[in-house]
Formats: structure tokens, sequence, C-alpha cells
């Protein structure tokens, strides 16, 4: 544990006027009051406030600040009062304290509504003082530090969460990089241990290989600048574990495919000298084409400054530059703390409340606290705010207040699923700011969004190419595979049922329950999804379960379709007039009670349509079993027909669709037209009309005088789809027109 004469050895180091005696009497008074408590790792208590002033002693934190810091704890958990630190140390070291102990207080990750008022309470404290930020994020960094010594997993998470979401994105915000990157790493190493080991076992093994490059590419670009007169300081370095997870997770790639793990600062003495490095590094080697970026003419809102370029090295690995003065760096390691470093000859550090002048950042966040603050209540606070705190993360509220961090690039879909699975299960539509907006809306900082939900919605496929965030991503995969497994059960169940009646036997779960084993299926459900998928035969749990049976050829083949050439018998219906197509149903039954109702994409059965041509309602249809894809509907006189001559694929099915549906059936129709303007668009104009939906149009062929092309329509039935081709037939610039089903 440090003692009391290296303190003010450190803060000598920087300010020479330092008051001593304000430190020893905050080093005593801190000791004497934490006593004999200890941490969770057994050190005494008073560590840690100790190591928190050391933190800001690097920041060269003014005289005033370290005592802060040695006193931070003392009102929240030992018998010090306001009054009586007021009384020893003046009422400016009071106030940080208390507005310490008050920030300390507040949940940062609450599920509550109370957490926008407590949100609101930070930002406020902060405003007020800078070196309540200060103090509290050199406590954050030191309790970070320390938190494996925390042996509650929720607890631990907890703390990490809340420095993940809050406390390093507004580290960064206020320009203090450095703080910002090691509040992401240990933070990271908690939130996923899996991961952090991965990427930090991949970095060791690429230092290991590439051992030499770092240095090489320093000597090189050192020896290159000093040809040219120019004084400079190389450093190299690798990016750190969270910046590399969260680049590989915002685009999507492997550790393999980044571009830019290596990186180096080049740091000279003015402006002017920068942009000569630029033009050396340029002209030595090529420049990566999009990844440049000028941040020196356009600071960044937190006052950082430097130029960022990305070049093709001498070993042709891709490495970023950064140039930057020094002066530059100083702000860009610092922060904020840049701005409250000492000057000679003033007595006690410089006047704090002078960085409103001088920081961006801070008097950023005072205009955007000042304004914000006049608000009434918590919830016009958060309605109002517009933060732009986070340079890697959208921050958004939901209508009751809660914070929600998001990545950049994120949509009401992510924002669904980190408030609650459920609510990201049954998204049907959101409001933004008031505004009902599209799903694939991209969220920006401080936007309010309002997710509507409906019980009968549920994830889609396209969602997986709207969702960006991981949890929303898999939250919508292990959605769809349920969805798709329901749907294949309630199938393979279908199927099973018919093969019972047939044999005189009674479908339930007991009787299948025996059989489970040997076909290596854990439940009842999985063996009727497999049977949909046709994994499993129906026959081949049929036989297992009832061996004695022996099945006729008729019983054999019932509820398939029966092969072109059979002639008309008993127990089959002629589906199609002239057709030799017939189905075979159980004695007594109907065609509506034996063949499986099928009610379009948005029933309980996995379906889809025949590609070329699709099927609608008032078509006679067959269905198509095909492994692992489900049913695909087909017209019965589609010509496709005659490509499945595997009768274990045929089933009989029928439509099952009321009169006011609300789902559209897929068409195609061929159209020959005169070939003059407007005859497309008179064609558009007729689909229109009539209530058609024009999905896609291909030409297919051209002519001087006619064109032929074929028009995929979304139709509610098979009298709407004839409406349609009755009128096209009548329109003047068209000569002919037909239904297709190849």
């Amino acid at each position: 544990m440090m003692r009391q004469y290296e303190l003010v050895e450190r803060v000598n180091r920087y300010n020479p006027t330092t008051d001593e005696a304000l430190l020893n009497k905050a080093y005593v008074y801190a000791m004497q009051k934490h006593g004999m408590q200890t941490r969770a790792s057994g050190d005494p208590y008073f560590s840690h406030p100790l190591e928190v002033a050391a933190i800001l002693t690097d920041l060269r934190l003014d005289d005033a600040t370290i005592a802060v810091a040695l006193l931070h704890d003392t009102i929240e958990d030992t018998d010090a009062t306001r009054t009586e630190i007021d009384t020893i140390f003046g009422e400016e070291i009071g106030k940080l304290v208390e507005g310490l102990t008050k920030i300390s207080r507040l949940d940062l990750v609450s599920r509550r509504a109370k957490q926008a008022e407590n949100f609101r309470k930070l930002l406020l404290a902060i405003a007020d003082d800078v070196r309540v930020l200060l103090v509290k994020l050199a406590d954050r960094l030191h309790n970070m530090r320390t938190l494996h010594f925390v042996k509650e997993d929720e607890r631990r998470n907890r703390i990490a969460e809340e420095t993940m979401e809050i406390y390093a994105p507004l580290a960064g915000r206020m320009g203090m990089q450095d703080m910002r990157s090691e509040l992401e790493d240990l933070a990271f190493q908690i939130l996923n241990p899996q991961a952090y080991q991965t990427i930090t076992e991949r970095l060791n093994a690429l230092r290991e290989k590439n051992a030499a490059l770092i240095g090489d590419i320093e000597r090189n670009l050192t020896e290159q600048l000093a040809e040219r007169q120019i004084t400079s300081t190389v450093r190299g370095r690798m990016k750190r574990p969270y910046s590399i997870f969260r680049k590989m997770e915002q685009k999507s790639i492997g550790f393999e495919q980044l571009s830019d793990i290596y990186g180096f600062r080049v740091l000279v003495d003015d402006v002017e000298t920068c942009y000569s490095v630029l033009g050396i590094v340029h002209t030595r080697w090529a420049s990566v084409p999009g990844r440049f970026k000028d941040y020196i003419s356009t600071p960044k809102q937190n006052d950082y400054r430097s130029i960022h370029t990305t070049v093709v090295g001498p070993a042709r690995q891709r490495v970023e530059l950064q140039i930057r003065t020094n002066e530059m760096h100083r702000v860009a390691e610092f922060g904020i703390a840049a701005h409250a470093l000492y000057k000679d000859g003033v007595k006690g550090g410089r006047n704090i409340a002078r960085l409103t002048d001088e920081s961006r950042a801070y008097a950023w966040l005072r205009q955007t606290i000042d304004m914000l603050s006049q608000g009434d209540t918590p919830e016009e606070f958060l309605e109002n705010t517009k933060l732009e705190l986070f340079h890697d993360q959208v921050f958004c509220f939901t209508p009751k207040g809660r914070l929600i961090a998001l990545p950049r690039g994120a949509t009401p879909i992510d924002f669904a699923y980190a408030v609650h699975t459920d609510i990201g299960n049954t998204t049907v539509g959101c409001k933004i700011n008031g505004q009902l907006v599209p799903l694939i809306t991209e969220l920006r900082n401080g936007d309010e969004v309002e997710i509507i939900r409906s019980g009968a919605q549920k994830p889609m496929d396209d969602w997986l190419n709207i969702a960006v965030t991981g949890k929303a991503r898999a939250a919508i995969r292990r959605a769809l595979r349920e969805a798709q497994r329901e749907k294949y059960a309630a199938l393979g169940r279908h199927i099973l049922q018919r093969g019972f009646e047939r044999r005189g036997l009674e479908l339930n779960d007991p009787i299948l329950a025996p059989v489970l084993l040997r076909f290596s299926q854990a439940s009842v459900t999985d063996l009727m999804a497999a049977v949909g998928r046709s994994d499993i035969h129906a026959s081949d749990v049929l036989n297992v379960i009832d061996p004695t049976h022996e099945e006729t050829g008729e019983q054999a083949t019932a509820d398939r379709v029966k092969p072109t050439g059979i002639s008309p018998e008993e127990g089959w219906f002629d589906l199609e007039g002239e057709s030799s197509l017939k189905f075979r149903v159980p004695a007594g039954a109907t065609k509506e009670t034996a063949a499986l109702p099928i009610r379009g994409l948005k029933g309980n059965l996995p379906i889809r349509f025949a590609p070329d041509g699709g099927a609608v309602p008032g078509d006679r249809i067959v269905g198509i079993l095909t492994p692992g894809e489900g049913i695909t509907i087909y017209p019965i006189h589609s010509a496709s027909l005659k490509d499945f001559d595997d009768y274990d694929q045929w089933l009989d099915v029928r439509w099952d669709i009321e009169g006011d549906h609300e789902e559209r059936f897929p068409a195609r129709v061929a159209v020959s037209t005169v070939n003059e303007p407007g005859s497309l668009a008179e064609i558009a104009r007729i689909i229109s009309q009539n209530d058609g939906n024009i999905d896609n149009i291909r030409m297919i062929g051209r002519a001087h005088d006619f064109h032929e092309m074929t028009i995929d329509l979304e139709v509610w039935d098979l009298k709407h789809l004839n409406r349609i081709i009755n009128q096209l037939r009548g329109a003047s610039v068209v000569a002919n027109v037909q239904r297709k089903n190849d």
C-alpha cells in the first residue's frame, strides 16, 4: 500500500507547489475513518481510495481532486458527514465528496422506470463539476481491476455491464481513450470470458509469430522521417481484445479478415509536420482506399485530433497509422483531464471552472445538460435527449425511460430483443419518437423507441438481414428453428394420424413413447417433426407399433396420388375430369375429410408453392413432399408433376381458405403486348385497378411489333386471377394473355 509521503511525491513531480498539508490531512482522515474495513480481496479498504488517488496523479490533477479521491467513500461507508468534511477540508471538497456519494447509489442498469431519473442525476452531477466525473472514472477503473475478487456472479456481472454501457463510453466521450479501452477490456473479460480468452490467445500467437514485425516497421518509418530531417517518435501496438471483438461483431468478419490489428502512432512537434509525415508515408507505401480520416482539420466532439490512414506496410501487412502532435497525443490520452494540467506559477493548480471555455467535450456536455435539465420530469428529459455520448454505440430509450445501448447500425429489431426476447419475437412494427417507421430504420442516439407487438406474430427469415446484434440474430434463429419444427411436427402428426386410421388404430402420445428410442428421438414432437421432414417414413413407425399388420397393395398406396395409366376404381377420387390422377381415401371417408387442408404460407404446416407458376385457391392441387423442405403445392395440371415418379412423395391436399382471408397467392401469366410506348403502363394499370399485385416482370421475347413477357402476380384466388386475365385480354395493347404453369 502506498505510503503518505509517496503520494505527496507523486503529486510533487508535476506540481512543485502542491498543498502537502491538505494531502496529508486527507490521507490520515480517510485511513482513520475506514479503520479496519476490508475489501473482497482481503486488503485494507483504505487501499482502494489510495489507488484511486494514484490513478488521478497519473492524470496530473489538482490537489483538491486528489484529496477528494482519498475521501470519496467516507460519507457512504463510514460515520463521516458532509458537515464534518466541510469543516475540516472546506465546502468545495465536501460538495465533491457528496456528489460522488450520490452517484455511487445510482442503479444505472435498473430494469425499473426510475432508471431515467438515475441517469439524469448522473449527467447533472457530472455537468456540475468535471472532477466528479474524473474521480468516478478512476474509482470505477480500480474497482474493475479488482472485480475478480467479487464472488457473487450477479453483482460482478452487474458492475461489468454498468461499466460497459455507461462509464466506458462516457470516458470515451470525454476523450479519455486509454481509460475507456481498459474499462472495456476489463468488462469484456467478465461479460464474455470465452470470447476474451479466445481473442487474447489469438493475439498472443500473432505477437509471437510476428515478434519482429512491429520493431521493423518502427525502425523503417523512423529512418524514413529522419532522412527528411523530421524529429518524431514512432510507437507500435496491437489492437486490444474488446476493440477486435467489437469490430468482428459489427462487420460480421472473422479474426483473419481484420486488416488493422497492427497500429502505429507518429508523434511530431507541430501540425504542419503532421501533413508532411502523411505525404512521406503515402509516397513510400500504398494507402488503402477509404481508410483516411483527418481529425485535425475536423476534430471530434471530444477534442480528439489526429490523422488516421491505413497503408500496406513493408511486409505487405496492412497497418493503421495515427499521426498527431505531442500536444494532441496528450489530449488523446487524458481527454478532458488534459485541460486540468498545471501551469507554471499557478498555486494550487488551475481554475477548473474555465474548462468549459477550453474543452469542447465538457462544454458540449454542460450545454446539453443545462438545456435538458429544464424539463419538469425525467420522462420529458429522456424524450428530448439527443445524446451523442457514445461514438461506437447508439443510446436509445424505451417509453418508460430504460436505457438501451446498441452498436451503430442497430435497428428496432435489435432494440426489441435487447429489451426482452419475447418482445423481439412478437414485434410487428415500431414508433421512433412517436412516428411509425419501418423495422429496417437505423436507430440514432437519443431515439425513443416504442415496439408494437402482436401475439400472433413470429420472427421472419428476413429479420436476419435486418438485425446486427448477436443476441437478436441468435434469438431469431432459435425462434425460426422452433417454428419450423412445429410446422414439421404438425405435418408429421397428420401423416401418422391417417396411417393409424387406415389400420384401425388411435394415435396418441403414449402409444408413440415406447418407440422413441428405436428412432433416436427425444420426444414425441421430435418424432412427429422427423416424419414431417421425411427423415423417418410413417410406414416405418406404423410397422414398429403394429408389426403383425399386413398391408394390401391399395392400403400401401393410400393417401398418395396414383400414377398415370391406372384406371378408375372404387374408393378413388377423380380430381380432374379427363385426368388419370386419382386419390384413394379410407373407407367411408370423403375427399374433404381425407385430404390434408392447406391454408397457405401463414398456416401451421411447412408449405411453399410451385416455383414456376404457383397455385391459388380454387385450383385443384397436389402436394409433393420433399425431405427437409416440407410440401410444395402444384396445380393438378402443372407439367412439372411428371418429374415426380416417387409415389411416396405425393400427398392428397385441399384448400382450407375462408372467403375473407388476408393472404395473397402466387400466379404467373404470359402476355403478348404491342410494342408501343405506354403498353407496359397500361398493363400495370389494369392489374392495379383490379387489386392485383405485381411481384416480377420478365421480358422473354422481343420483336419489332410485339413483346412477350411473363408477369408474376399475387392474387386472392382463382376467381380474382381470372378477372385480371379477362381484363387484360380486353386491352387494346394486349394481343394474348394466358396463365402459365410450367
